[in-house]
């Protein structure tokens, strides 16, 4: 023992190991940071141990003395996933420890939290605390300012530690170099260069799925794609017996969306994907609370230091695709139900573009899908409203439009793709065949070394040889399920009957002999979500999503409650007062608006009525003759005028006009006064006397 720990160990004179302290147990803490120095580092576990025999020096029985190892190859930078500190913190709590030996005070703590909660633990329960230097009483201000300047010292030394690190980290990854966890279907080799896997197999699946991706658009697609086809995705082993080896899974749509996320795939090496949030840390999952951050925050990214399975430019093109694909909705998966009764034709497909929330069909006047998620749940206000025709119509005949002739000319290069897809399973099971008939060649040879005396270990040989011939027998009946698999083409009597059905069900869909129920069933055969937001207050969004994956886009606009409501109300205002500033009638209005592609409020064109409603609003009214019972104006006859010469209803001459009995050469309508005007001419008298003598004869 060293002057130093005599000193340390005595107080006054008298020992800090008071008797009701031997009485007690004693905890001797080992710990060692990693694997690495667990299984490198003997000298520090050799120290550490040696803890026993200070505690025996001290006065402690044998039997009382234990050893907590569980936390071996921890970090103490936090007391979470350390169980053996928190056992031994648990032990002070009760009272049954009498002191706490550990080498050095980084080996309890890294952090002051939880340092200074175990110091007021063992001040609580009068529990000693030594180290090398030393034993320690917390009743005794030196002693715990001691301790204090330990804890703060071994974490100031953890924070210097991780800023160097930290230094020599970034530097590398400024130049590219830092080595990285390589994705499945990289390597890197001894001098650092990485290239390609070497097994053409794991280069085809990878490229496989990012063919797939570019022409399905949707990794839920690609993942159903591979389940279809039995084809399994390599995946590298991180942990465990299998360590580095290259396993074949089947394929989730979580491996396949990272794939497409991972831009090494691409050849770039970016640092900083992914960042951890310790509000989203669970106790329970120590890796967990880590989260994937945009391209904008990440903290290098250097295309081109990688071999690619696509370029960076795909790359770039397949981050937009899944952005697009990720309906920003509460609620992913939507039920659609069954198809019921009723007019309108999306019941169960129609989305809220808005909260992505289902939208329900009301039967009103006219049917509409309304979003009522908020104020049921939440009890706020309706989102959004939508008018059911409209939407019904572009629906519909977008659904014509996909059975129309022409896609039969796509179908057939689709049944040619699917051609080149086929060969392309047939090399992949003919690859899973060398590979399950090299494995059981391999475990035979194994088998066939071994000594038969060797019971044991030649029937572990045995069985994995039988396992092999089992999984090469699998395989090789998958590849001749392949082969025996018929090839689709479209042949000429079929097209025939697809253009037949092509002309006919437009009409049939009009025709009474189609209900409801079966319209929406066609509809959901190619069909999966019809997403509606509204852009405007007269303008409607509409995503249309095939089952295939890839999606339309249509704008329509629907009625609206006035026309105050229309987007463009402002601009046909100050049409409507140009035009009539220049003398036209309403109809003329009317006529010249809708040909410029104004629309009324529950038109699609603009009417006389509406034109000399908004008129009649902004008080632009015309100038009426003052004499209302003019006759004659400018040499012309007026209605009134013409009806007293000829002795008749001013009706029954309006109808002859309106409808083009009456050559229209002789009508002009005066432009200040918007009054018919009729030629007082010959040819007028005789043509109206004409009338009045056919129709005294048909009397």
């Amino acid at each position: 023992m060293s002057l130093r720990q005599a000193v340390s160990e005595y107080i006054n004179g008298q020992s800090k190991v008071a008797a009701h302290h031997l009485e007690r147990r004693a905890y001797i803490y080992i710990r060692q940071s990693t694997f690495g120095q667990v299984l490198a580092h003997k000298a520090s576990q050799f120290n550490q141990l040696n803890m026993v025999e200070r505690a025996r020096q001290l006065g402690w029985q044998r039997d009382l003395i234990y050893v907590i190892e569980t936390d071996q190859g921890t970090s103490a930078s936090g007391a979470v996933r350390r169980q053996g500190f928190q056992e031994l913190v648990a032990e002070v709590s009760l009272g049954r420890v009498g002191i706490i030996l550990g080498y050095e005070v980084s080996r309890l703590a890294r952090n002051n939290s939880d340092w200074y909660r175990l110091l007021d633990l063992a001040a609580v329960f009068d529990t000693l605390i030594a180290d090398y230097d030393g034993v320690y009483n917390l009743h005794l201000f030196n002693d715990r300012l001691l301790l204090g300047l330990k804890g703060t010292m071994s974490e100031a030394e953890l924070h210097l530690f991780r800023l160097r690190m930290q230094a020599g980290r970034m530097r590398l990854v400024e130049r590219g170099e830092y080595r990285l966890s390589l994705p499945t279907g990289l390597e890197r080799l001894a001098d650092h260069t990485v290239v390609q896997h070497p097994d053409d197999q794991v280069r085809s699946i990878l490229g496989l799925v990012f063919e797939k991706f570019e022409e399905l658009g949707s990794s839920y697609q690609v993942m159903r794609y591979l389940r279809r086809h039995d084809i399994q995705l390599p995946r590298r082993q991180v942990s465990g017996a299998d360590k580095g080896q290259i396993i074949w899974k089947p394929a989730t749509q979580t491996v396949v969306y990272s794939l497409l996320k991972n831009p090494a795939y691409a050849g770039a090496f970016a640092f900083g994907r992914r960042r951890l949030e310790p509000a989203r840390r669970r106790a329970e999952r120590p890796r967990s609370g880590v989260t994937l951050q945009p391209m904008a925050a990440w903290t290098q990214l250097q295309p081109g230091v990688y071999p690619g399975y696509i370029s960076w430019e795909q790359y770039l093109r397949n981050q937009e695709r899944l952005q697009q694909n990720q309906s920003q909705f509460q609620d992913l998966i939507h039920p659609q139900g069954v198809p019921r009764k009723g007019t309108a034709l999306l019941q169960g497909l129609a989305i809220c573009g808005h909260c992505g929330h289902s939208l329900w069909v009301a039967y009103k006047s006219t049917p509409r899908y309304v979003c009522n998620h908020a104020a049921q749940q939440e009890d706020g206000a309706w989102c959004h409203s939508y008018y059911g025709p409209a939407v019904d119509d572009v629906v519909v005949q977008a659904f014509f439009q996909a059975l129309q002739p022409a896609q039969l000319d796509a179908l057939t290069a689709v049944l040619e793709q699917q051609q080149l897809e086929r060969q392309r399973q047939l090399k992949y099971w003919q690859q899973q065949l060398q590979r399950a008939d090299y494995e059981a060649q391999r475990a035979q040879r194994q088998y066939d070394v071994v000594d038969p005396d060797n019971r044991l270990v030649a029937a572990e040989l045995e069985r994995r040889w039988e396992a092999k011939l089992a999984h090469l027998q699998t395989v090789r009946q998958g590849y001749e399920d392949m082969q025996r698999a018929p090839t689709v083409t479209l042949a000429p009597d079929l097209r025939a009957q697809f253009q037949h059905i092509c002309d006919a069900l437009p009409q049939l869909w009009h025709s009474s002999q189609l209900t409801e129920a079966d319209k929406k069933t066609l509809l959901r055969s190619l069909i999966a979500r019809v997403v509606l937001s509204r852009e405007s207050s007269d303008t409607l969004g509409i995503r249309l999503v095939w089952v295939s994956g890839h999606y339309s886009l249509f704008t329509v606009r629907p009625p609206v409650f006035s026309n105050q409501d229309l987007s463009d109300y402002d601009q046909l205002l100050e049409e409507v007062e140009r035009l009539w500033r220049q003398g036209l009638s309403d109809e003329q209005m009317a006529q010249q608006l809708t040909q410029a592609g104004f629309r009324s409020a529950r038109q699609a064109f603009v009417s006389s009525k509406t034109v000399q409603r908004i008129r009649l609003a902004q008080g632009w009214q015309r100038k009426r003759p003052q004499n209302q019972l003019v006759l004659e104006v400018d040499g012309y006859l007026t209605v009134k005028g013409l009806a007293a010469r000829l002795d008749v209803n001013r009706e029954w001459i309006r109808h002859r006009i309106r409808s083009q009995q009456l050559d229209p050469k002789y009508v002009h309508r005066h432009p200040q006064r918007d009054m018919l005007l009729i030629r007082d001419c010959p040819a007028v008298m005789a043509f109206f006397r004409h009338q009045l003598s056919s129709q005294a004869t048909s009397q």
